[in-house]
């Protein structure tokens, strides 16, 4: 049977047929990987077959060169690059040739081989003739199929390689685009296809729009797209633009006043909603844009330095005329519009949100009379954008100029709670969750906390997408007006309201399905309720522990009743849910929960002993770590019957997340059972080492891994020195880690790193400092002092890494005295020492412990 006809099964609606068809192929694809690329690649180019056989060769094609998942795609690299150039070769030209085939289907999956090609091979300095070729199927060759294929190629090429590989070509991608963008383009497809490539283009062409011809070129190609007579070519013209604003802000300030203004207001205004959302989106952009360059503004202001940028404010410049059409646009709404799906009166309600945020005072004056005339109109829709203004104005203003708004307007809210329009009563409910998490001094408890706190119960019997909104509302006055956790408050003026909202939204979690994830949010609403409650609420919490209690017990003895996908998910998201309002329930009583520490670990063995219910693990290790951190030395009695459990999640590292809520608990456990941590300690040590030892293992968790051997090490003191080599070993190791000055994604990392590697010596210093076996660190102090060095000259420093710094650097000297005056006469030690207690870049906590620090180290070199 040859492969166009095992592709033709495949596209069978005779399931026998095409479950025998694809597994022939993926059995060929095994075999022969070499023969099965080249067949795939002469089915797709050859204009003989059936386009529906080309498209589905191409697309099973790509899927052979990439994907998804990192180890995977390397794999999928590998293999290509193992062929025999020469067949290589024969396959990109075979691919470069279905470019032009006369049905767009088969050009787009064709220019998607393509890419998948380039993207393996451009990083190797491979297929350098490439660009060349896709620019003079641009601007050589008369034919539109053709252009169109190509430039499609040519943006998924831009959007999967690397900017870096692509920049040394920037000039001959940017003049294939260039040439389909243009407005002499008549194919509006081809231009259409010459746009999303541009978008796709803007991160690599840094150096073109530098250079003042290229960027106006640019500029007046994008701008003119914006007129262009399809709406689709249009929008991306506007989401090319929003791009180009995030990127290149500090350009744009002629563009703006010439043109952008304009044209971004006329395309608010836009008949086509495709086009009207991605001009807000641009507005959306500005506003991101300033709010972040004036916060650095701030920052740089505090530290006493000139900021690196200028703020051109284009938003408050624009404000009187984008405000008028942002309003306008609010009244746009669908009665029966999907909450998914993003409106053009949503994106206008999120635009006047950050304008609010960007322009502040100035916002309030031109929205209150728009609020006012339309607040109690009849149209459902003037109502609801009213409310929808007022709600999103609420965040930038100074809360001096919206309080009385605030306290004249409550009243009205509160009474609209009762409206008869569903979309109405919604954004009610959302813009009283505003004032409650932003203006809570405008609700007064003698005047309408009542009518509110009633207000919001009832709406709990209402439409679900009212229900999220009132629980958020809910939450936002918990942690308004509640202690934070480990306060001891008395009351609250929510106590003696606490036990009828928990009881209405237990009332409602037990008989409602999760329709637009209501039961969700009030399940969080009561983990919140519980984890900001007053004393006085003690024994509401007590019972909601044990009514949840009994929840998650009837629900993990449902499992094995459960069919069906859908209903699975479904029942693992209760069952995090559950989790997540007795993991607080347990921080909230702390030592009190023991009552029931036995039901709580009886239920979660039960529930990790079940391997379908894998979703949720993660919960359930974060309950264990807060009855670990509540129970402290009485959690000894658990550690055995949980210890498997533990150990196969530290050996699962493809799920990353629960191996770094692993490592946690085992930090918890230290801390709570000290020495008592010993005979458990050689079986997770070894673990630990393999995993931060681990290609495999996402980066994130290895510094918590390092941090962990310090809590060990704190909790078992001297017990901990059959560890000690391969420890320091690794610690070293770990400490010789640095990064690109300019990759601020790794100074991140490396900084979170090395605190944590500053935080494993912290704890073994103090451990076997406090059993009198410090002397045994004294062979290792040259390599400790050579990290601190490297370290404190490393310019990159975050300021939490500097006090974990001095903290180890106050330790050694406490611990060891004068026989260590020979290090701490080092210039970088007083050079850091000096920084930290007079540098603006550093919190009063880092000032306080450098003081400290200080005072140690006199102390030894006397």
């Amino acid at each position: 049977m040859d492969i166009a006809t095992l592709f033709s099964h495949t596209l069978s609606p005779n399931a026998t047929l095409r479950e025998e068809a694809t597994h022939k192929l993926e059995l060929f694809a095994q075999e022969n990987y070499e023969n099965y690329a080249l067949l795939l690649a002469q089915l797709l180019a050859n204009d003989q077959a059936d386009d529906a056989i080309r498209q589905a060769a191409g697309l099973a094609f790509k899927n052979t060169l990439t994907a998804k998942e990192y180890a995977r795609k390397q794999e999928c690299a590998h293999r290509w690059l193992a062929m025999a150039e020469n067949v290589r070769a024969n396959i990109k030209q075979l691919a470069l040739v279905s470019l032009t085939a006369p049905r767009q289907t088969v050009g787009k999956i064709s220019g998607q081989v393509v890419a998948a090609i380039a993207e393996i091979e451009l990083p190797k300095y491979q297929w350098p003739d490439l660009i060349q070729i896709l620019l003079d199927n641009v601007t050589v060759a008369n034919n539109t199929n053709l252009k169109q294929s190509t430039l499609q190629a040519i943006g998924y090429i831009c959007e999967a390689t690397d900017p870096d590989v692509l920049a040394n070509q920037s000039n001959q991608i940017l003049t294939a685009i260039m040439q389909g963008a243009r407005k002499e383009e008549t194919d509006q497809e081809v231009r259409l296809a010459a746009m999303r490539a541009m978008y796709n283009s803007l991160e690599f062409i840094k150096a073109n729009f530098e250079r003042d011809s290229e960027r106006n070129f640019i500029m007046e190609v994008m701008c003119g797209a914006t007129q262009s007579e399809s709406s689709q070519v249009q929008a991306v013209a506007f989401e090319c633009l929003a791009k180009i604003m995030q990127l290149y802000y500090d350009y744009m300030r002629v563009y703006m006043e010439s043109a952008l203004f304009a044209l971004t207001i006329q395309g608010m205004r836009n008949p086509d909603e495709k086009v009207q959302l991605q001009a807000i989106e641009f507005w959306s952009t500005v506003c991101d844009e300033e709010l972040a360059m004036k916060e650095e503004a701030y920052e740089a202001q505090d530290a006493g330095e000139e900021p690196e940028r200028t703020v051109h404010m284009f938003a408050e410049r624009a404000l009187g005329d984008i405000l008028p059409v942002l309003l306008w646009l609010l009244t746009k709404q669908e009665e029966d519009e999907d909450e998914d799906e993003w409106t053009v009166s949503m994106a206008a309600s999120t635009c006047l949100s950050l304008l609010a945020q960007c322009v502040g005072n100035i916002i309030i004056g031109p929205v209150v009379p728009f609020v006012e005339s339309n607040i109690q109109d009849a149209d459902w829709r003037n109502r609801e954008a009213a409310v929808m203004a007022f709600g999103s104005i609420l965040e930038g203003p100074d809360n001096e100029m919206l309080k009385p708004l605030v306290n004249q307007a409550l009243p009205a809210l509160i009474s609209m709670m009762r409206d008869p329009v569903v979309n109405v009563k919604d954004t009610v409910a959302w813009t009283l969750g505003r004032v409650s998490e932003l203006l809570i001094d405008c609700i007064k408890p003698k005047e309408y906390f009542h009518e509110l706190i009633t207000a919001l119960v009832l709406g709990l019997q209402d439409n679900p997408r009212i229900v999220s909104n009132c629980c958020w509302a809910l939450m936002s006055l918990a942690e308004q007006l509640g202690p934070s956790l480990g306060d001891e408050v008395p009351t609250s003026p929510l106590s003696m309201y606490y036990e009828g909202i928990t009881t209405a939204l237990l009332q409602f979690t037990d008989r409602c399905d999760n329709e637009a994830n209501c039961r969700t949010s009030a399940y969080e609403a009561i983990a919140t309720l519980v984890m900001h409650s007053a004393n006085d609420c003690i024994t509401v919490v007590q019972s909601i522990a044990l009514t949840i209690l009994d929840r998650l017990d009837a629900s993990v003895s449902l499992e094995s009743q459960i069919v069906g996908s859908d209903e699975r998910a479904d029942h693992s998201e209760l069952v995090s849910s559950l989790l997540g309002v007795l993991t607080n329930c347990i921080r909230r009583l702390s030592r009190d929960i023991s009552f029931v520490s036995d039901r709580i670990m009886a239920v979660i063995m039960r529930l990790l002993s079940n391997p379908k219910q894998s979703t949720a693990t993660e919960d359930a290790f974060l309950a264990v770590g807060a009855l670990t951190s509540a129970l402290e030395n009485d959690f000894d009695r658990y550690v055995e019957p949980f210890t498997p459990a533990l150990c196969a999640a530290l050996q699962n590292p493809a799920e990353y997340q629960l191996c770094f809520i692993a490592v946690g608990i085992i930090g918890d456990i230290c801390r709570a059972l000290g020495p008592g941590w010993a005979p458990y300690c050689n079986i997770f040590m070894n673990l630990l080492v393999n995993n931060l030892q681990s290609p495999v293992l996402h980066r994130s968790v290895k510094p918590c891994i390092l941090s962990c051997f310090g809590d060990i090490a704190l909790a078992i003191g001297d017990k901990f020195e059959p560890f000690l080599e391969v420890v320091m070993m690794v610690l070293q190791q770990a400490g010789g880690m640095r990064a690109d000055a300019d990759n601020y994604d790794m100074i991140d990392y490396v900084n979170t790193l090395q605190e944590g590697n500053v935080e494993a010596y912290v704890g073994i210093v103090q451990g076997m400092n406090s059993s009198g076996k410090a002397s045994v660190l004294l062979p290792y102090v040259p390599s400790i002092f050579q990290f601190m060095s490297s370290l404190a000259m490393d310019t990159n420093r975050s300021d939490s890494l500097t006090r974990s710094l001095l903290g180890l650097m106050g330790d050694l000297a406490e611990t060891f005295g004068t026989h260590l005056k020979q290090f701490y006469s080092a210039e970088w030690v007083g050079h850091i020492l000096r920084e930290a207690r007079v540098s603006r870049h550093y919190g009063q906590s880092t000032k306080e412990t450098a003081r400290w620090a200080k005072e140690m180290i006199k102390r030894a070199c006397q």
